[in-house]
């Protein structure tokens, strides 16, 4: 006679989890790889650069933090070092803690730092050996 263990919420909970983790990676492994087919492999916001074992470090972040929002031509993505990408989120949470709006990819917004300025001008010249 064998027991069977009875079915709890918890365990529905778990597999519910589980399904839910699963699903998000699999979303998330269709654009990153997107996403490093179509930009070069350098932090939007400090500009490193990576390959290798280290390009695990470079994520993608949604410019819209909406992570349903995945255009094929990548123009809600940008790819961030951990460090940066954790800072970009770490901005809305002392928004919210202070009351403050400090998004700085709202519509006209204009930002600053130019990770891949020149990089056209470097390109071509390289090509042009």
């Amino acid at each position: 006679m064998s027991h069977k263990k009875p079915d709890t919420g918890s365990d529905k909970l778990s597999d519910f989890l589980a399904e839910a983790r699963r699903s998000r990676e699999e979303r998330e492994k269709g654009y990153r790889e997107q996403a490093l087919k179509i930009f070069p492999w350098v932090c939007a916001r400090c500009g490193r650069e990576f390959s290798g074992r280290k390009l695990r470090e470079l994520t993608v972040h949604h410019k819209d933090h909406n992570h349903d929002n995945n255009p094929p031509d990548g123009s809600n993505w940008e790819l961030l070092c951990v460090y940066c990408h954790d800072i970009e989120h770490s901005r809305d949470v002392d928004g919210q803690w202070y009351g403050e709006e400090t998004r700085t990819d709202k519509p006209g917004t204009t930002h600053t730092y130019k990770a891949f300025a020149g990089l056209d001008a470097l390109l071509k010249s390289k090509k042009d050996r």
